[in-house]
């Protein structure tokens, strides 16, 4: 198995994978970004606030029967809702949609009896941002000659297709588009100084709590207000946290897939990137980190994964799909089981 997918322990007093260590100098990164994107902070590793979004039903939610005729629609009109380019990307063929592995990945994601749950859900922080890192610096870092393969001019926003963009917070709070190069600078920083923030996720080994097997003793009683985590030191808004976060990881992921695949492909990394963004799926729907609106412009991948049986049925990533369109999908691609 890749060592994506080694199943990386989360030790206390690691640091986050793009921060220096104790005796290592920072590289020094692009260049700082405008004051309005800084969200009024000095440079450097700072937390950058956002508040939560709002909450919106999920293209797959609002697919349904027409309620003036009763008629279910086809896999081709739910198709045609997803309002595609007409030249489909290649990650919609399910011959670009393969994986290196192959196993459930869902039991990679699934909790053990006796690991806390915040610990499990730090561990799965920590671990997806590993593997993202990974593709994000392929796009990101700039060569010898200053280029890099995400740039203002080949992505003048952060976008996922046609009908997704996202914003970032300016210093007023109000929401502005950037270039997703930016975007994925700001990301990266954002992401590193919450790992990296001992009172979100803490780093002494003595904090560190199990959870109780029913099958041998009886949980124990709790006092006071319960949160996620609460037993093992994590603040009371760590989940609100790691789904930020999560959120974020998502954006990108999208991002990559509809920017920059063909350039994966050409390094001969799609499999590499499909596998770990159908294992953080599997992981973000079963702990609840991403609310089915939050999936919308990857539902036809999802679609289409669900289909290929990626997603085990009776998981919770098999039942955001609609398999009637993976069907159609996987029949357009010709592939055959």
């Amino acid at each position: 198995m890749s060592n994506l997918f080694s199943g990386i322990a989360r030790f206390r007093g690691q640091r986050s994978p793009n921060s220096p260590g104790p005796n290592e100098q920072q590289q020094q990164g692009p260049p700082p970004l405008p004051s309005q994107f800084e969200g009024g902070q000095p440079s450097g590793n700072v937390s950058v606030s956002l508040p939560p979004l709002p909450n919106s039903p999920s293209l797959a939610e609002t697919i349904g029967m027409d309620q003036s005729s009763g008629v279910m629609p086809t896999a081709e009109e739910i198709l045609a809702s997803y309002h595609l380019p007409p030249v489909k990307p290649m990650w919609l063929n399910a011959n670009y949609a393969k994986h290196i592995v192959k196993g459930n990945f869902l039991t990679l994601s699934a909790k053990p009896k006796t690991v806390e749950t915040g610990e499990w859900v730090a561990h799965q922080v920590v671990d997806h941002w590993r593997m993202l890192i990974t593709f994000i610096r392929l796009v990101h870092d700039k060569e010898e000659d200053g280029s890099s393969i995400c740039n203002p001019r080949r992505c003048p926003k952060m976008s996922a297709g046609a009908n997704h963009s996202f914003t970032w917070l300016n210093s007023r709070l109000q929401p502005v588009e950037i270039a997703a190069y930016e975007y994925l600078t700001l990301v990266q920083r954002y992401i590193s100084s919450k790992i990296d923030d001992s009172t979100i996720f803490p780093t002494d080994p003595a904090g560190v709590s199990y959870a109780d097997n029913p099958a041998f003793c009886a949980p124990m009683p709790e006092s006071g207000q319960e949160w996620v985590g609460k037993r093992s030191g994590f603040p009371q808004n760590f989940m609100e946290i790691c789904q930020t976060i999560f959120r974020q990881m998502f954006r990108v992921y999208a991002h990559l897939y509809w920017s920059h695949f063909e350039d994966m492909f050409s390094l001969n990394l799609e499999k590499s990137m499909n596998s770990c963004f159908s294992h953080f799926i599997l992981t973000a729907t079963t702990l609840n980190l991403l609310k089915k609106a939050d999936l919308e412009p990857m539902q036809p991948l999802i679609d289409l994964w669900a289909a290929l049986g990626t997603f085990p049925q009776g998981s919770k990533a098999f039942e955001t799909a609609n398999l009637q369109v993976g069907q159609l999908l996987v029949q357009k691609a010709g592939v055959t089981s």
